[in-house]
This record gives C-alpha cells, sequence and structure tokens, in this order.
C-alpha cells in the first residue's frame, strides 16, 4: 500500500533530484571554491534565522503550549462529517467568565461578537503564553486586552472515526496589531495507508519555512528555508519498506545551503552511491562528503533534527562537519522545525472553538 502524497507536496519535491542530471565531469574550478561557498551559505543563513528566531511570528511557533490535555474532542462519539470556515466563521472575543466555577467550554471564555466571513479570534497575550490560565477565573483579567488575533481564512476539518482525518488550516497572526505571519498547515491521516503532513509559515520580512512528511510504504520528509524564491536552507530524505515489518530502506537524501548542494541517492547496484557534493550544479570531484548517522531510527535520520551529521573533506585536505560549521544555528533550526510539526496554542484554540461549535449544533 503505498502512502497518497498530498498534493501541495508535489510542488516541494519536483526539483528534487535536479542535480542528478548536471554533468559529473565539469571540473570543481567552474563554480568556485567549495568551503567559500559553504561559507557564504552558512553566513547568510545565520542572518536569516537572525530575524526569524528574533520576530514575533517565531514565538507564535516555539509556543507549543497546548489546550488538548484541558479540553475534549468528540471525534470517538461522531459519525463521518466535517466542519467547514462557513460553520465557525464570525468574530469571537475573550471574555471573563462569570462565574469562578463552571464547565471548560470555548462558550464560557469566548463570545461571538460580530459576523464575519473568516474566523477572527480574538484573546489577550498573557493567555497565549500562559496557556493554563485561560481557564482560571481572575477578576482582574477584565483589564487584559484582546490584542492577539487569528484570523482564518481557510477551515476544514474532516474526520471519520476509526478511518482517519483531513485538515486544512490557513491564518493569520498579528499581535498588538504587529504582523507576526501566516500560518498554513495541510494534513490527512489513513490508518491504512499513513499520513501526510505540511505546515508553511510566511514571515512578514519574506522567510518563508515549510515542512513537510509522510509515513506509508514510502517515508519522505522535507525542511526548507527560503526568501524570494532564493533557497537558503533545504533537507530532503525518502525510505521505502517491503513489508509492514521491515525497516525503511534510504532511497536517496540531498541537503542544501545556499549554493551547495550534497547529494546521494541509491545507484544501480540498488545500494546507496556515496555522497556528492555540488556548487551551483557544477560536482566537486576533489571533495568528498562522509554521511554519519547518530540514531538506528531509518525512519527519518535528518541533519534538521540532529540526527545526522555530514562530514566534508574540502579541496585543500582540511575537513569539517557540518554541525561545526552551522554553530549555534543548528538549534535554531531544529527549533523552528520540531515546532512547525507540532500543533501549537493557535491551532489548537481554533479548533478547539470549532469542535464546541460544532458539538453544540449536534
Amino acid at each position: 500500500m503505498k502512502s497518497k502524497v498530498f498534493y501541495p507536496a508535489l510542488l516541494l519535491f519536483s526539483t528534487f533530484l535536479w542535480s542528478c542530471s548536471q554533468s559529473d565531469v565539469l571540473n570543481s574550478s567552474d563554480s568556485g571554491n567549495l568551503k567559500s561557498s559553504l561559507t557564504a551559505g552558512v553566513q547568510n543563513l545565520n542572518s536569516a534565522l537572525s530575524e526569524i528566531t528574533s520576530s514575533p511570528g517565531f514565538q507564535v511557533l516555539t509556543n507549543n503550549s497546548s489546550l488538548k490535555s484541558a479540553t475534549t474532542s468528540p471525534v470517538d462519539s461522531l459519525l463521518t462529517n466535517q466542519i467547514l470556515l462557513s460553520d465557525i466563521s464570525g468574530v469571537y472575543d475573550y471574555k471573563v467568565p462569570s462565574t469562578k466555577w463552571g464547565p471548560i467550554s470555548s462558550q464560557r471564555y469566548f463570545s461571538k461578537t460580530a459576523s464575519n466571513s473568516l474566523m477572527i479570534v480574538r484573546l489577550p497575550q498573557e493567555k497565549v503564553e500562559s496557556p493554563r490560565t485561560l481557564f482560571t477565573y481572575s477578576p482582574s483579567d477584565t483589564l487584559l486586552t484582546n490584542n492577539y488575533v487569528i484570523s482564518v481564512s481557510d477551515y476544514l476539518y474532516k474526520f471519520r472515526p476509526f478511518v482517519g482525518y483531513d485538515y486544512r488550516l490557513a491564518s493569520g497572526i498579528k499581535i498588538k496589531d504587529v504582523d507576526a505571519g501566516n500560518l498554513k498547515i495541510w494534513s490527512t491521516l489513513n490508518y491504512v495507508n499513513g499520513y501526510d503532513y505540511l505546515s508553511e509559515f510566511d514571515f512578514p520580512s519574506g522567510y518563508v519555512t515549510k515542512c513537510y512528511a509522510s509515513s506509508g510504504d514510502t517515508a519522505v520528509s522535507s525542511y526548507s528555508i527560503s526568501k524570494g524564491g532564493t533557497t537558503l536552507y533545504e533537507e530532503k530524505y525518502t525510505a521505502t519498506r517491503t513489508s509492514t515489518t521491515s525497516w525503511y530502506r534510504e532511497r536517496s537524501y540531498s541537503l542544501t545551503i545556499g549554493d551547495v548542494q550534497i547529494v546521494r541517492a541509491m545507484g544501480k547496484g540498488q545500494t546507496l552511491d556515496s555522497a556528492k557534493v555540488y556548487v551551483k550544479g557544477v560536482l566537486q570531484a576533489k571533495s568528498k562528503v562522509e554521511v554519519i548517522n547518530k540514531t538506528t531510527d531509518t525512519t527519518n535520520p535528518s541533519f534538521t533534527h540532529k540526527t545526522r551529521d555530514l562530514k566534508i573533506t574540502f579541496d585543500d585536505g582540511t575537513s569539517s562537519t557540518l554541525t561545526d560549521l552551522e554553530g549555534a544555528a543548528i538549534d535554531n533550526i531544529s527549533s523552528l522545525f520540531t515546532s512547525m510539526r507540532q500543533v501549537n496554542f493557535a491551532t489548537d484554540v481554533v479548533d478547539w472553538i470549532a469542535w464546541d461549535i460544532y458539538r453544540s449544533k449536534k
């Protein structure tokens, strides 16, 4: 059984093996020095990460506090159904509960104050930073301002108990009237065929981060940071298995930092070729790359999540690992993409209100 690939993922992987079509006989001097190109790519990536991590959008992504432990979902008791944006549209403002004790429901903490074609959720930033206080009674909360605004422009939650679900969300987030960015999520889960997950966050500064993962007989993952159509960082991995009990077998891998791309693919003998390194598409024949796996998990070893490293030996005989070259930047990369794979507060509060609205209409 093959896992289906969600349509946005096709865009991510349409250029996966572009470098393999490049001539392996070109001389490395045609593209400049590998070490200087990699150094420049790392510097540009560090500058990008410095901007990203200091932005309000990064705080949105890395606030992984969840409401799920305090709220319940009726999914297990419902027949196949779906929630659309038209079902939950309107403006919802956070309010202080009128009594100290009461049910933990969205109607108790949010009031629909206006009609709107979008779903707009407004609540105090303090409640986002400390989610547990969302369910507490405090008269002093009347002094708080609903300055954290989530504007949902697309929403779909189609659920089929014991089968799976389809999920789609597109939202813009503002904090104190400042744009934090736009979050998009596409996700599908089938308990037999596996899952597909794609999230994208567009920062106001122009940086775009994307994360994709799928499972099934073919496991695929991709992580990228770009700006203005220029790729600053991209890691792609694919692996397959021949039965439901076998280990995943790596089929292809690539890591791009600026003009430098490292590629490893399955050769003619159905074995992985040695990793090759390119600068602007030109093979660096005198340089070598060693792939260092730090885990026995073959589902998704990655540099992004620090379970894989790459040791590069340059033309001059010196060598270095990418972890050493990246320095502290790899921690920010790992944190960023880990957050993009997790459901955070912004999506939780939207889903929570959506479920309550749906349940109240049943």
